[in-house]
């Protein structure tokens, strides 16, 4: 015989509504007789149908998650499961189940997400990064669907919640953290323009030169796909310059690993001949070879805090419009040194 909420509710000595707040999370009930309810739960081995809770509050108790458009390189690039961890733990906390989409075309992206919210398949919608002109934004805030952004919109800012670190000044540390080494040939290899990240983080890069009176190089500044090929096609051009760089700011520690497998094929050492800091300090930084000084930007916090602030939105509408900024660190490794 099944077992029922008055089942749990009688050996945990409670009224049954107390047990349905508790399964709901509610904030009402102390954490004393969660704790007892939970434990009464386990005992019975009693496991809350959120399907029928689904149907009674028309909610679907499901986030979706919209990933990049080129699909592929998601699921190479380790940002994406740190950040995917990140919103599952904030989602498992309020039982909310996850449901991810892709797309290799932006137009593919889009239908699937017009898919999800006309369907009524996910209560909101977490995306995992902002373009300068983003399709996806501006459907949601014409259907009034509520979404949080990973990073930080190209416009709007005041009127969508989203949580990003401050990456113009992260990537002014980086680089003056190369011009504290005595580097004043600095290069920058960052991701694709349409993208806000990349955006700001060349934003921070010239502000530390232009602070520290170094010109501004254009064959310095080169830009491609977040991948281990984008960084290999990077460094090759920057080394087949008349006058190398004596040090690189890289975005994305992916590309990084592609920068230092293509310097050392060319036999250019790390730090003795070029010095390299990276971007978001994932297992591969601390692996490589030499292991890199990389910017820490606390991946699994991104993605917590996103999915806290979307569910807020979700189960209440009066839920103010959110700016959160997660802080950022430089680990230091042995990939930088001064000038040779």
């Amino acid at each position: 015989m099944a077992v029922t909420i008055k089942d749990v509710a009688r050996l945990a000595n409670v009224a049954p509504s107390t047990v349905s707040r508790v399964i709901a999370n509610s904030p009402r009930i102390s954490e004393e007789t969660k704790r007892k309810v939970k434990k009464a739960m386990e005992e019975l081995r009693y496991h809350p149908n959120l399907n029928a809770r689904s149907l009674a509050s028309q909610s679907t108790q499901t986030i979706g998650i919209v990933m990049p458009s080129s699909g592929d390189a998601v699921f190479q690039n380790p940002f994406f499961p740190s950040v995917l961890q990140g919103i599952s733990e904030g989602a498992r906390e309020k039982n909310y189940a996850l449901h991810m989409t892709t797309g290799k075309l932006e137009k593919e992206t889009l239908e699937a997400v017009i898919h999800m919210v006309q369907g009524k398949r996910v209560d909101g919608l977490i995306l995992l990064n902002s373009k300068v002109e983003d399709k996806v934004i501006s459907y949601l805030r014409k259907m009034d669907f509520p979404f949080v952004i990973i990073g930080k919109p190209s416009k709007h800012v005041e009127e969508i919640t989203h949580v990003d670190n401050d990456n113009v000044r992260a990537m002014r540390e980086a680089t003056e953290y190369l011009i504290d080494h005595g580097h004043r040939d600095i290069a920058f290899i960052g991701g694709s323009l349409e993208l806000m990240v990349t955006v700001d983080r060349l934003h921070g890069y010239k502000q530390a030169l232009k602070n520290a009176n170094i010109p501004i190089k254009n064959e310095y500044i080169l830009h491609e796909e977040f991948r281990r090929e984008g960084g290999q096609e990077a460094v090759s051009e920057l080394m087949a310059l008349a006058q190398r760089p004596t040090s690189l700011v890289v975005v994305d520690d992916f590309m990084a690993l592609g920068v230092l497998s293509t310097l050392n094929e060319l036999g250019i050492k790390v730090p003795e001949e070029i010095s390299v800091v990276s971007f978001n300090n994932v297992l591969l930084a601390e692996l490589s070879n030499p292991p890199l000084t990389s910017v820490d930007i606390n991946i699994f916090g991104l993605g917590y805090q996103a999915s806290k602030s979307l569910i807020q939105k979700i189960e209440n509408n009066n839920e103010p419009t959110k700016r959160i900024i997660i802080s950022h660190k430089l680990v230091e490794r042995l990939s930088c040194s001064e000038p040779s």
